[in-house]
């Protein structure tokens, strides 16, 4: 792992990932990402030579790992905004305009950098630890790459929580907008904010609360389309044999979102667990030997060893669903208060992908498809 973690010309492209990922914005970076896991996998199902270095060496490398190149993205926008440079008249935060491209300035290049090589370095760590944490290293990655950008920056890692309790909502549907005296001292950011007036003086009347999709947070939507993306997520994935198209596909389509296409849901973090979950249970012939034997161990006894691809879908709804469910409760807890973005797709994702290993070690599932598994 040392070995890794040092190694010069991965740390190289790390960062320059990480800067190309601010250069572009951090969600015009992820759509690349699904733009080239759906190349690297259509090559790799139509058995063109070397097709997998597509989706693992610039899908999920340094060019477009979401934990690179959004994840450096992320945070240079969380200092971008810090130091006054964004004022895009956006609804929330600046430092959650995570749509926005941050350009040329040298600065916030160098802090996508960073924060690029700080992924590499997160995802190594979680991919070969005790030979591999169970559950999505990427991922992993995403998530703990914000909680150090807050830190480093001086944001809040929770924000000021306001309403009932830290999972209400009715504020914002009340359209309860914050006091102007707060704007200097959210997060504990009244130093900081001094040094950046006009971007402090752009946040006046900001929504007390702000849910991180204004049209994908009431807990029943956020079900309904969690099972109906979970059933398209195991579908695909057991067509086409690829446990990573649904998500690239779920990534591509944010290229409407990002162009301001209203009421566009963002799935990702439904159709990867499900995708691995309905692949875990399916029966490939009943011997396990679809998958490569040095990532898993195939449990023959398991209780939902090779199912018949009815039951598969369903595997893969109740994943989609709980997953969509985990990732509403991350942002209500993680987002809605803060000040800048913190990825409730990339927790869900950790945590669905967890499940599934949790669902292999209790007997349940006859192996981890792609997981990391001790």
């Amino acid at each position: 792992m040392i070995d890794q973690l040092l190694d010069l010309a991965e740390i190289i492209a790390a960062f320059g990932g990480g800067a190309f990922g601010a250069a572009l914005g951090a969600l015009p970076a992820f759509i690349f990402t699904g733009f080239m896991v759906i190349a690297g996998e259509a090559a790799a199902i139509t058995g063109v030579e070397g097709a997998d270095a597509i989706t693992a060496n610039v899908a999920f490398g340094p060019p477009f790992s979401p934990a690179i190149s959004f994840a450096g993205g992320a945070a240079a926008t969380a200092y971008a905004a810090r130091r006054g440079y964004i004022d895009t008249g956006f609804d929330y935060h600046e430092a959650k305009n995570i749509a926005f491209a941050l350009g040329t300035k040298p600065d916030v290049l160098a802090v996508g950098g960073a924060f690029g090589v700080l992924g590499y370095w997160l995802t190594t760590i979680s991919a070969q630890f005790v030979g591999g944490m169970p559950y999505d290293p990427i991922a992993m990655g995403v998530v703990l790459s914000a909680l150090f950008h807050r830190l480093i920056l001086g944001y809040s890692i929770i924000g000021k929580v306001r309403g009932s309790g830290i999972l209400d909502m009715t504020p914002f549907e009340r359209e309860e907008r914050r006091p102007a005296a707060d704007v200097a001292t959210d997060g504990g950011e009244a130093e900081a904010q001094a040094d950046a007036a006009p971007a402090a003086a752009a946040q006046t009347g900001r929504f007390a609360v702000e849910p991180w999709l204004p049209h994908q947070y009431k807990w029943a939507n956020v079900a309904a389309i969690g099972a109906v993306a979970g059933l398209l997520g195991a579908y695909v994935a057991i067509s086409t044999e690829s446990a990573f198209l649904a998500f690239g596909i779920s990534a591509a389509t944010l290229v409407f979102l990002n162009c301001g296409v209203e009421q566009i849901p963002v799935t990702h973090h439904m159709t990867l667990p499900a995708s691995t979950a309905a692949m875990s249970v399916y029966d490939w012939g009943g011997s396990g030997e679809f998958f490569d034997p040095n990532l898993v161990t195939y449990q023959d006894g398991a209780l939902l060893a090779a199912q018949p691809l009815e039951v598969a879908l369903l595997v893969g709804l109740v994943f989609g669903v709980i997953s969509a469910l985990f990732g509403e409760l991350f942002q209500r807890v993680f987002y809605a208060h803060g000040d800048t973005h913190w990825d409730p797709p990339a927790a869900a994702i950790v945590f669905g992908t967890f499940v599934v290993s949790i669902m292999y070690a209790l007997g349940v599932f006859p192996h981890t498809v792609w997981v990391p598994w001790f």
